[in-house]
């Protein structure tokens, strides 16, 4: 062999070292310049504080008073769990399926690394990512937020820059938090499908459980989702997603997971999901979560927080109990006065003028409102054919039915019948509260939150009607009237300035000639006594009185005030009436008392304005007065509250109905809850025409009785059925008016008297 021999083979062995370690040197200062993004080729890597506290979107979680979750505010749909609630099925199905060797690297395996390259050239798509490189694409966004370098859309070479920037920060992460919490972040990340993120949101969804609850083979289920969750769901791709169950069972039985006898009985087992997708129109009280939301995105805006990824922790004034209970209260009673609706209207259409004749064009004018309309309009650039033709055409949807609220039912309807539908519907409003403290214990804005959004609580403002009325009896007895006065049952004619003139009418058009203390007046609702005190005292002082107990809506200073012809809302009338069980102390209505961040850190405690409005004894005088309604046949809450519902304490109440029936109210009151309905229809010209059924204390006021039955019915409800609690100091005014002896109601009348007045029926058919 000649000695140019050696040399040669020893200056190719020198080669190939150098070559060697160039490719290493060369690698080092690849890994180096993407990690500093070198001259912005490669994007940014997040800075060591974001490593140290990563963020994903967490949802916002609101709480009932008695700590029941009520919703979520989200964007993704994420709950985080500790480590110890991850059951140890669910985490050897991730470790067996997506990196066995999780324990043993330090961010990257490269074994498995190698390896890929082996099951590539044999075309099996194997995925090489470990655990902690999927955790670093979940957190850090690498193939979105971070991939924005001048090479990243360079073909060929955004892939390897990507996969280089989650080794980077799979390393990192590795070197700053333990297994169990990249394990924990991983879980606590993943996407699942169906609005799901992480595994608290995901075994609620699919199996109504909580993590640690699962069973193996439903870990199965959702780790092998994680592969990709359109493709493998259990809900749109049952036998997909059986197969890939499988595999992971497979993959656990080969890491010594489970044994072989496991694996055979897990294996054959049918997919059983209890699937539910959380979403905003599910959960309690979501017309109240609604409302909330509005003060929660006012508060975050000037705070520097988001409602809809900080994992905030909201506490309600709301009890889920009372809750349950209003919502039981409007279903049963609508359900059966929807009924009497529809056969009442049967074969005509209920939208109708002050003649009674059905308004032209009415649908055609109100689908001109909705977004479906507003869409084919604008998609069709006007063309009216094109329009009318989708409106018309049936499809096949699911409509809302008090037959089956919770299921709902599949029809073939066009926009149009699906408009005509709706409109049919008898809507309501309640709300209850706890004048004390404002704070709101139930709220129910609407028949479904899914199908009718409106929120006839706070949103919605009609005429009130007769319940309207206290607000003049309450400035009267501040002006000097007392609840024993008397006034005759006569005509009272306002003049305006132009010399019209306007004379209200009681409910049967006649007038008694009688005398009537307040208190009995109100009681009867005597429309011809509140509008003799409202003369005497001039709209411009009532409307002062209103405002003063937390009316803020426009109030129009006109006689026709004193029986309710300005809009006000459900929510500012139960405020209202409120001060007069508060000793004369408005309180605002209280709906949100404590916000946390996710670490349980108290951000904000809410405590509600109040305001000294009217006197101790003014309060407790129109108390006194509201109580009448309650007393006697012929009042007009007597009938139903103390036969129909049974209910034997002391209740203050008022009814109140609009002239044309298209407005039912109802103003219940004990000493720690102050309640107001509403029914009516979405639009005011669709209503029942009859006293018989529209009137408050038949449309309105059932609502009250059966919720306050079922309240007092749960021993574990707090509320109070003692009496009304009496002014500490002496009253300046007389209120036994049970020396005026007219036919009346008065303080010595017993449950069980038959008092009825001319025109009032026994069930209290009251003022119109």
């Amino acid at each position: 062999m000649s000695s140019a021999a050696p040399k040669t083979f020893s200056r190719f062995i020198i080669s190939i070292w150098l070559l060697f370690a160039g490719g290493i040197i060369a690698l080092m200062l690849y890994i180096f310049a993407v990690s500093i993004n070198f001259l912005n080729l490669f994007g940014e890597l997040p800075d060591l504080k974001t490593l140290e506290n990563p963020k994903s979107e967490i949802a916002s979680e609101v709480y009932s008073i008695d700590n029941v979750l009520m919703g979520k505010y989200f964007r993704e749909n994420r709950s985080p769990v500790d480590y110890e609630e991850l059951p140890q099925n669910l985490i050897d199905a991730l470790i067996a399926t997506e990196d066995v060797r999780f324990e043993e690297h330090s961010g990257i395996d490269f074994k498995g690394s190698f390896a890929i390259l082996y099951y590539q050239l044999k075309g099996q798509d194997r995925g090489s990512s470990t655990i902690t490189q999927q955790l670093a694409k979940n957190l850090f966004r690498t193939r979105s937020d971070l991939n924005n370098g001048l090479l990243s859309d360079v073909p060929g070479l955004r892939k390897l820059i990507m996969k280089s920037k989650e080794w980077i920060m799979a390393i990192k992460l590795e070197r700053n938090y333990s297994k169990k919490e990249i394990m924990t972040m991983y879980f606590n990340t993943v996407d699942f499908g169906s609005n799901a993120f992480g595994i608290k949101t995901a075994a609620k969804t699919f199996f109504n459980k909580l993590p640690q609850d699962l069973a193996p083979e439903e870990s199965a289920v959702l780790v092998g989702v994680l592969k990709a969750p359109s493709m493998f769901s259990p809900v749109n791709n049952p036998e997909r997603s059986k197969n890939r169950r499988n595999t992971v069972l497979a993959q656990m039985l080969k890491y010594n997971f489970l044994d072989q006898a496991q694996y055979e009985t897990l294996s054959q087992k049918p997919l059983k999901l209890q699937y539910s997708v959380e979403n905003q129109n599910k959960g309690i009280a979501p017309y109240f979560r609604t409302e909330a939301s509005k003060f929660l995105l006012k508060w975050c805006k000037e705070t520097g927080h988001d409602l809809y990824s900080d994992g905030l922790r909201i506490y309600t004034t709301i009890d889920s109990r009372m809750q349950e209970k209003a919502e039981e209260a409007v279903k049963e009673h609508l359900k059966a006065q929807q009924k009497i609706f529809n056969n009442y209207w049967k074969g005509r259409n209920p939208w109708t003028d002050e003649n009674g004749k059905e308004i032209p064009n009415f649908l055609e004018i109100a689908i001109k409102r909705t977004d479906r309309y507003k869409f084919l309009n604008e998609r069709y650039e006007g063309n009216q054919d094109s329009v009318n033709y989708y409106l018309n055409k049936k499809i096949k949807m699911r409509v809302f039915t008090w037959d089956n609220p919770e299921e709902e039912k599949e029809v073939m309807m066009s926009p149009m019948d699906s408009l005509r539908y709706y409109k049919n519907f008898l809507q309501t409003g309640f709300m209850a509260m706890n004048p004390l403290n404002g704070h709101i214990k139930a709220w129910v804005g609407g028949n479904n939150y899914k199908y009718f959004k409106y929120d006839h609580v706070k949103q919605g403002r009609r005429q009130p009607g007769s319940t309207f009325k206290p607000f003049v009896y309450g400035a009267a007895i501040e002006n000097g009237y007392s609840p024993c006065y008397e006034v005759i049952d006569a005509p009272v004619t306002f003049t305006s300035s132009d010399g019209q003139s306007w004379t209200p009418k009681n409910s049967d058009g006649n007038f008694s000639g009688s005398k009537y203390t307040l208190r009995e007046a109100l009681g009867f609702s005597i429309n011809s006594i509140t509008a003799y005190l409202m003369k005497k005292l001039t709209p411009d002082v009532v409307v002062a009185y209103a405002k003063r107990l937390g009316i803020s809506s426009p109030l129009e200073p006109v006689p026709a005030l004193a029986l309710g012809s300005s809009d006000v809302s459900v929510y500012e009338m139960v405020g209202a009436y409120g001060t007069f069980v508060n000793k004369g102390v408005w309180t605002e209505p209280v709906m949100i008392t404590r916000i946390e961040d996710k670490n349980g850190n108290v951000l904000l405690e809410y405590y509600p304005k109040t305001v000294e409005a009217i006197s101790e004894e003014n309060a407790y005088l129109m108390v006194h007065l509201l109580q009448s309604s309650t007393e006697g046949r012929g009042a007009t809450a007597y009938y139903g509250l103390r036969f129909r519902h049974g209910l034997k304490n002391e209740i203050a109440g008022k009814t109140g109905t609009t002239s044309n029936y298209s407005d039912a109210w109802f103003m219940g009151l004990t000493p720690d809850l102050v309640c107001g309905t509403w029914v009516g229809g979405d639009d005011r010209s669709i209503h029942f025409r009859s006293a018989n059924y529209g009137q408050g204390n038949k449309l309105a006021m059932p609502i009250y009785g059966k919720f306050l039955q079922k309240v007092y019915a749960d021993k574990s409800i707090s509320v109070s059925k003692a009496p009304f609690t009496k002014p500490t100091q002496p009253l300046s005014v007389e209120i036994d008016c049970s020396r005026y002896n007219n036919g009346g109601i008065s303080d010595s009348v017993q449950q069980n008297e038959i008092l009825t007045l001319p025109g009032h029926d026994e069930a209290g058919n009251e003022e119109i």
